[in-house]
C-alpha cells in the first residue's frame, strides 16, 4: 500500500510539473536528464574495410566496451539494404546484447541537391531502401548529405540556390520517411554544410518535421583552395544547428573562423548542446589508427564524467 502511494503521489507530482510546463525533472533519481552516448561505426572504418571486423559484430564489440548505443554506416553493408535475412541477423544481435540501433549514416546515394529535378528525384528513390531498413532496425533516423551540384561559393546568390535545391530534394525524402515514423537529419559534412548558419536556414526552409540536424563537431571544414582552408568555428556552427538536431556526432579536433585545428573544449562544447534542451544521443565518432578502442573508451570516460557533473549540478 506505501508503493501505492508512493507512486500515486510521484505520478501526481510528474503531471502537475508537466501542466506547469517545468521540463526535465526526475522524481525517481533527483537527478537532470541530460544525454546519452552512442558509436558512431566510422570509429572503426579501418578493421571494417580490412575486413578484420565484421559488421554483424559491431553491436557486440560495442556493449563488450560498455557503448549500448550504435549508429550504422551503410557503407558497410551497402548491398544488404533489402536482404532482410541480412538485416534480422544484425536486429537479432543488436536485440540480443540490449544494444539501441540508433540511425544510419547514409552516402553515395546521389546529391539531395542534384542540378535537375529528375536527379533529385533518383536521389530520393535512392534513400528509400535505408528509410525501410532504419525501420525495421528500430533506429529513429538516417543520416544523409546536403551535397548540391551548386559550385561552392560565398556569394548570397549561389547559396540561396544550394538552399532551394538542396531544401526540395530534402523535402521529398521527408515526406517519404515520414511514413515510417523516421527522421532525416543532415550533418555539416563540407562545402556549404559546413556553414552553420548555412544548413540551418536550409532546415527551416525545408519546412518538415522530419528534417533536422546531426551537429558533428569537427566537420566545419568548408573548402580548401591549395594551402588555404576556409572553415567554421565549430561553437558557433554547433549552436546555431542545435535547435534542429535529432543527434550529435563528436570528434575530438574542432576548427576556428581561420582554417585552424584546436582540441575539443569538451566541458565548454556539451553546455553549448545542454542549453538547447538537447537529451539524445551524442556519438563517438573517432578512430586512431591501429587502437581505436583506447581513443573512444577515453572519449567515453570524458563523456561519463561530464553527463555526472551536469546531472548533479
Amino acid at each position: 500500500m506505501t508503493n501505492r502511494r508512493n507512486f500515486i503521489k510521484t505520478a501526481g507530482l510528474a503531471s502537475a510539473a508537466l501542466g506547469l510546463g517545468i521540463p526535465n525533472i526526475s522524481f525517481a533519481s533527483g537527478k537532470k536528464e541530460t544525454f546519452k552516448i552512442s558509436l558512431a561505426e566510422w570509429s572503426l572504418q579501418r578493421p571494417l574495410f580490412a575486413k578484420t571486423m565484421d559488421h554483424l559484430d559491431f553491436a557486440l564489440v560495442a556493449k563488450k566496451h560498455e557503448i549500448d548505443a550504435v549508429e550504422y554506416v551503410n557503407q558497410f553493408f551497402m548491398d544488404k539494404a533489402k536482404d532482410m535475412v541480412y538485416l534480422k541477423e544484425m536486429k537479432t544481435r543488436a536485440d540480443g546484447e540490449g544494444v539501441t540501433s540508433v540511425l544510419i549514416m547514409c552516402d553515395s546515394e546521389g546529391m539531395l541537391g542534384a542540378a535537375t529535378s529528375e536527379g533529385r528525384k533518383q536521389t530520393v528513390e535512392n534513400h528509400k531502401k535505408w528509410v525501410e531498413a532504419a525501420k525495421f532496425l528500430g533506429c529513429h533516423a538516417i543520416r544523409v548529405n546536403a551535397y548540391t551540384a551548386v559550385p561552392y561559393s560565398t556569394d548570397a546568390v549561389k547559396e540561396q540556390e544550394a538552399i532551394n535545391v538542396c531544401s526540395s530534394g530534402l523535402r521529398q525524402l521527408c515526406e517519404f520517411a515520414d511514413d515510417f515514423d523516421i527522421d532525416v537529419i543532415i550533418e555539416n559534412h563540407g562545402g556549404y554544410s559546413s556553414n552553420g548558419k548555412w544548413l540551418a536556414k536550409m532546415i527551416k526552409e525545408t519546412a518538415h518535421k522530419r528534417a533536422g540536424t546531426l551537429p558533428d563537431f569537427g566537420n566545419f571544414r568548408m573548402h580548401a583552395e591549395g594551402d588555404k582552408i576556409s572553415s567554421y568555428d565549430s561553437y558557433r556552427g554547433v549552436d546555431e544547428l542545435m535547435p534542429y538536431a535529432k543527434g550529435v556526432s563528436l570528434k575530438t579536433m574542432v576548427w576556428d573562423d581561420h582554417g585552424k585545428e584546436h582540441p575539443l573544449d569538451y566541458e565548454r562544447m556539451m553546455k553549448i548542446v545542454m542549453a538547447h534542451g538537447f537529451h539524445g544521443y551524442v556519438g563517438i565518432e573517432h578512430g586512431e589508427p591501429g587502437k581505436e578502442w583506447d581513443g573512444i573508451v577515453d572519449i567515453r570516460s570524458n563523456l561519463e564524467m561530464i553527463r555526472k557533473t551536469m546531472e548533479n549540478a
